[in-house]
């Protein structure tokens, strides 16, 4: 039996996934990171194993993008004129904004895991999947993430 054309892979999962990187990238980098999803996914649709968990599959590339923009943040230099010799501007809580920032600042597997789980409501199950881990682990990194965000919120 064929794949279903792109298209309905597309539209059956575009909103979860552009939903995920919103919530792990921010939005300003989520939407080149939606492309750069859907075109690798394109390009090896062709090959998908007939049998796959597409939806996993997609999440799991998405997974790997999120991670190639995390990695050239911190290789990008960040370009100022001049520093002002001031405080840092005190803010309250920050909102949804302020808890997904503290999100995004946490190890690579908390912050994967706790996306997945939050931003498009996965399954620790599938979350699994999404992450080549066990149920276990994955349930594990949720909990480590939620304390460390605890800790943060409460200090």
């Amino acid at each position: 039996m064929p794949h279903d054309p792109f298209q309905r892979v597309l539209d059956a999962h575009a909103d979860d996934v552009l939903r995920f990187l919103v919530a792990a990238l921010g939005r300003h980098d989520a939407d080149d990171a939606f492309q750069e999803t859907f075109i690798a996914a394109l390009r090896a649709y062709p090959r998908l194993r007939r049998d796959s968990d597409v939806r996993a599959w997609l999440f799991t590339i998405a997974h790997r993008k999120a991670i190639d923009v995390h990695r050239g943040r911190a290789r990008r230099p960040v370009p100022v004129e001049s520093l002002e010799d001031r405080a840092a501007p005190s803010t309250p809580d920050g909102g949804l904004d302020g808890h997904w920032a503290r999100v995004r600042a946490l190890p690579e597997r908390q912050r994967a895991v706790l996306t997945l789980r939050y931003a498009v409501d996965l399954s620790h199950a599938e979350i699994a999947r999404v992450l080549a881990c066990s149920e276990a682990a994955s349930r594990r990194a949720a909990a480590d993430g939620l304390a460390r965000l605890r800790e943060e919120v409460t200090a």
